[in-house]
Parts: C-alpha cells; structure tokens; sequence
C-alpha cells in the first residue's frame, strides 16, 4: 500500500479488508507501475509474442520470439499469468513454456469464478445485490459479506472466495446446495419476536409491503412466490405456520449449484507450476538455473480482496530483486 501510496495513488478499505483504488478504476494501478517502470528506464517490447524459454545444459540462455528472433539471456522472470482474462493477453501460454522446461504443472481450474444455479428464479434477479449476507456451503465453514444475482446464477465477492470449495464439491457430485442467510445479525427467535411486533403496531399492512423491511424490491415477488403467501393478504391474517416458513426462508435460502462458470470469466486461475520447484527465498527453479516465475502463473491462489495482486506483487519483487 505504502508503495502506490507514495507514487500518489489514494487507496480506500472496503468491508472484508478489501482494498481499492479511490478511482476505483484498474487503470490508476496500471499507470503507477507503468510510471515507476519508465523512471526505471525499463525497455519494453511490444508486440513480440514469445514462444520459449530457451535452456541448455539446464541453464537459461535466451528466449525465443515468434518469427524466429533469439534474445540472448542468462536469466528469465515468466510471469505470463494464467488461463483467465486471455483479452489480456494471458491464454495460458506460460505453462506450456514451463512444462517443456521440465516443471509440473498442477491440473488448471477456475478460481474467483461466478456459479451458476438450478432454481428458475435465481435467474430472474440479474444485478440484485445483497449485503451483509451469509453463505455457506456443505461441509464448509461459511463467509460473511455482499453477493450478487446474475443472468446464470450467483456472483459478488464472498460467492467468488467459496467457488474454488464449490468446484471441488461439484468435482465429486452433481449438484451443491448453497445456503444464504439473509438475516445473520438475528436468530430465528429474534425474527419471530419482529414479526409479532409489526402485527401488532402493523396489522392492516398488506403482506407483500411488510417484506420491504426485509427485502430488496425485485427479491419480494420470488420470495411470495416460494412461500406460496397470498401478497394482498393482511399482516394480522399471517398464520404462525406463515411467519415460521417465511423466518426459515430469511435465514436459509438455498441454492443449487450446477456448475461454474468457465475459467475465461474467472478473476483467478487455480493450478499452475508446482511450488515444490521453486525456490521460495528467491523464485527461481529448482530445475533450471536462471528461470524465475512470479504471479499467477505459479500455483497460487487466494479469496479475493486484492489478495491475489498481493501474491503476484511480493512474488514479483522476490523474483525481480535475485533477477539482478
């Protein structure tokens, strides 16, 4: 933070430690460590497209560049990033070029990925958020936060941190059943004492505007619709069985996920080159003297937040300070 900070670059904290350019615009980013490399008089050269690390007696001693041009080098930082975003330019070449190098690469997924689920109504929501929700998956500890509905099913940033767990769910079975709780700060109990409390005070309102309190606007006609609650009907005429289904709905609405959406949409690709073969003090292989490796290309990946820049950061200094 200190460094972009001190290159004029305002940062803000956002709920869950997640940190953001004021601008919020990726551009602010990419302009700091553009500056920073051109008072560096860093060469760069555009529109080259490599296509191999070139080793001999299993030293680096050059790459090899689309058309045949050979730059001569003893060491090599392949940060070439992953299989998402390719409008980027990453498509994942760099794990071909490592592999030939003799690394491993662990098996290629999606990260940060938006899920798609079953249920028609999900799909009815496109652009609703939710905050300050809970969501859990089975058999996992669950994440406190914003999500969002999308045409296919559901993303935001906590859905992004728990789809990496949600795909290896759906590598073993066919569908996951995620559950959201819309209300965390109250318990069941609290939520029945509320609802007796606004019959009281309330009585003559009109169920379907009781749920304001509770709901966004487009997520109300979903939720009569699950609860199968006449909407015209009157707070006071509310059932305890009616108000028990609609506390239960509020506290655990559940979603069934039926697979992730593909890796070109995800923010993080999972997989990559062992890290068993680098040398974690300085990045360079274990296997072939003078080959570094920083970022995504590396089998690394974190939830999201700015944690994943902050692992392509700190490998990328470790790299580029024993490149020297």
């Amino acid at each position: 933070m200190d460094f972009f900070e001190d290159r004029g670059l305002k940062l803000k904290a956002e709920r869950g430690g997640r940190i953001f350019p004021v601008t919020d615009k990726a551009r602010s980013v990419v302009d700091v460590l553009k500056g920073y490399m051109d008072k560096n008089r860093v060469e760069v050269s555009y529109c080259k497209q490599v296509e191999d690390v070139m080793v001999k007696d299993k030293e680096v001693c050059g790459v090899k560049c689309k058309g045949g041009e050979i730059l001569e080098a003893k060491k090599v930082i392949l940060s070439t990033g992953g299989l998402s975003y390719p409008l980027t330019g990453s498509t994942g070449e760099g794990y071909r070029i490592a592999k030939k190098a003799g690394h491993m690469i662990i098996p290629l997924r999606a990260a940060l990925v938006p899920l798609e689920t079953k249920e028609p109504w999900s799909r009815r929501l496109p652009g609703v958020s939710l905050e300050n929700v809970h969501i859990c998956i089975p058999g996992g500890t669950g994440l406190f936060g914003d999500m969002l509905f999308t045409h296919t099913g559901i993303s935001g940033p906590i859905v992004l941190s728990l789809s990496a767990g949600v795909i290896d769910l759906l590598e073993k079975k066919k569908e996951v059943v995620v559950s959201v709780d819309l209300k965390p700060a109250l318990s069941l109990e609290q939520l029945e004492n509320r609802f007796l409390r606004e019959t009281k005070a309330q009585g003559t309102k009109i169920f379907k505007n009781l749920l304001k309190g509770y709901l966004p606007k487009r997520l109300i006609p979903v939720f009569i619709d699950l609860l199968s609650i006449n909407p015209e009907k009157m707070v006071h005429q509310i059932t305890a069985e009616e108000r028990k289904r609609l506390g239960h709905l509020l506290k655990d609405l559940r979603l069934t996920v039926i697979r992730s959406r593909p890796v070109e949409e995800a923010m993080v690709t999972r997989g990559g080159v062992d890290t068993r073969e680098i040398n974690p003090l300085t990045m360079e292989s274990k296997i072939v003297k003078g080959l570094f490796f920083a970022g995504e290309v590396i089998d690394i990946d974190a939830k999201t937040g700015g944690y994943n820049l902050q692992a392509a950061f700190s490998t990328g200094r470790i790299a580029g300070e024993n490149w020297r």
